[in-house]
């Protein structure tokens, strides 16, 4: 290509990050490339008092450089992919993508506001910045405590701001935070799960954009564009689209994909939105084969929730998420253990280097008997898990997350390794992890509680079932009758394989274990 491209990109560094990373892109095929810096109407709104709800995907990023195209001063734009809208305007197209960087949010905090045993790992009520309606939104709804304050200005400068202490804690793309290369040793930083805190359609993700009729730039693009990443972040921007609430709308998307096991790449999506910044999120999952109509598919399924009547075999208060996030999308939830647990005094502790725990439970009547865990390392099952662990001043060093308690084992018995791992479990405990280990040698059972069952009559007119183990649902069935009419969600394969058992197939297994997964569930059904 004899053309020279010129490219267009705002001035701040993170933008020009972007742009140099492209540049160096083209000139590895030879093509001679300019820099050209434009400022944009995003840009010079840095004072003003405006929430970038009010900002992002309206163009206000990118307008100047898209008018720069048309006039042919540039031939090539770089945007932050999130921050486009999802129409383009016309005789411009998204001519490419590039591999996707880090796709999560990460919170700092400064380091006097670290309170670990909490969700998020910040204190009570701290002020934390984000001018994001859809990070309000998911912050908000795990941490309702939390004062959210808008943040405004580049990168460095938020950070300054949380430095000089106007913020006890803020939440920034990692991938932002990654290609900066920025000195963070005087923050804690927490760097968030995308499938617990979603992120905005596309983010991680660099647009390169041109004029349509550009055959000679199109071309070069071409050679650089990650096809694969195009095709998840379509996926996510068609859901945008879907919901037609522009920047202001709280919506969180993320798509990956992995191959299942006939090696057919299975498509999996991360919803959350909400009606507004202050409102509960739904969130839910979904997954497919076939990515046509999915999008369509995904919206129409959040659009149409409504409020249904839910029991679960778990007790319940006001500040359980489950209960919470429910109750406040219109759904009448009720919620009682059908079993009572009983801790088994531990006669002599083991040693080993490693404890795992597959539930709360485990956590619980181990820990609260004041074991001498100095030097151990600690792994377990899920959120829930690893959040009673932290509740006792515990860090894991593994967390398994998803339903697949096989994989979930193999993973930690690759961590293992040739050590002894210790397993406190309920007495006549299956042992679905334990199996996975390569050494039974290695492998150290220890009975820390038990179960008694605890059957109760409930109300018949139930449209959802929430069963959260074998013992739960074995004390359920001694008093209650299941209706072909009532949906069922089956915590873990153990749950679900007594369901086969009697004979029960319409049962949907949450897509992790802990009430996050229980509730997008309950919300997919």
């Amino acid at each position: 290509m004899s053309k020279k491209i010129i490219i267009g990109t705002r001035g701040s560094a993170l933008a020009l990050w972007q742009a140099n990373y492209t540049k160096e892109k083209l000139e590895d095929y030879g093509v001679e490339v300019e820099i050209k810096i434009i400022s944009t109407a995003g840009d010079r709104s840095q004072e003003w008092n405006t929430s970038f709800e009010k900002l992002e995907g309206k163009g206000f990023f990118t307008k100047e450089l898209e008018e720069a195209l048309l006039n042919k001063s540039i031939d090539l734009a770089v945007h932050s992919h999130k921050d486009l809208p999802t129409e383009q305007p016309y005789g411009l197209i998204v001519a490419g993508v590039s591999k996707r960087a880090d796709p999560t949010d990460t919170i700092l905090i400064n380091k006097a506001a670290v309170q670990d045993d909490l969700k998020f790992s910040f204190k009570k009520n701290a002020r934390v910045g984000t001018s994001s309606a859809r990070r309000k939104s998911q912050l908000l709804a795990f941490r309702p405590d939390a004062t959210i304050s808008d943040l405004r200005g580049n990168v460095p400068t938020r950070i300054e701001k949380l430095r000089k202490g106007e913020y006890d804690a803020i939440i920034l793309a990692t991938a932002g935070i990654e290609r900066l290369e920025l000195d963070l040793d005087d923050l804690y930083v927490e760097q968030l799960s995308p499938e617990v805190f979603v992120p905005a359609p596309a983010q991680g993700v660099l647009a390169w954009q041109t004029r349509d009729d550009d055959d000679a730039t199109i071309a070069m693009i071409d050679k650089i564009s990650d096809f694969d990443v195009l095709v998840k972040i379509n996926i996510e921007r068609n859901i945008l689209q879907g919901f037609d609430g522009g920047c202001q709308l709280p919506l969180g998307v993320y798509c990956d994909a992995d191959p299942d096991d006939d090696d057919r790449l299975k498509f999996k999506v991360w919803l959350s939105v909400a009606e507004a910044w202050d409102k509960q999120p739904k969130q839910l999952y979904f997954e497919t084969l076939n990515t046509d109509g999915f999008a369509d598919e995904i919206v129409d399924k959040a659009k149409s929730i409504q409020g249904k009547k839910v029991y679960i075999t778990k007790n319940l208060n006001e500040q359980n998420y489950f209960h919470s996030a429910l109750t406040k999308l219109g759904y009448t939830v009720e919620g009682k253990s059908l079993i009572e647990f009983k801790e088994i005094k531990i006669k002599e502790q083991p040693k080993a280097d490693w404890i795992f725990f597959s539930s709360k439970h485990s956590v619980r009547y181990f820990l609260q008997q004041k074991p001498d865990v100095k030097g151990v390392k600690f792994g377990c099952v899920g959120a829930s898990t690893s959040a009673e662990l932290r509740a006792f001043g515990y860090r894991a060093d593994f967390i398994g997350s998803g339903t697949d308690t096989k994989l979930i084992g193999k993973q930690f018995a690759a961590k293992v390794g040739n050590g002894k791992a210790l397993f406190p479990i309920a007495k006549d405990s299956l042992k679905t992890f334990q199996w996975q280990m390569p050494k039974q040698d290695n492998v150290i059972n220890l009975n820390v509680y038990w179960t008694v069952k605890q059957s109760v009559d409930v109300n018949d007119d139930m449209d959802i079932l929430v069963f959260t183990s074998p013992s739960n649902l074995l004390a359920y069935i001694e008093k209650n009758k299941i209706k072909p009419t009532q949906k069922i969600v089956a915590m873990g394969d153990a749950t679900g394989k007594e369901l086969d058992k009697l004979k029960i197939k319409n049962y949907v297994k949450p897509r992790s274990f802990d009430d996050l997964g229980l509730v997008q569930a309950v919300l997919g059904i």
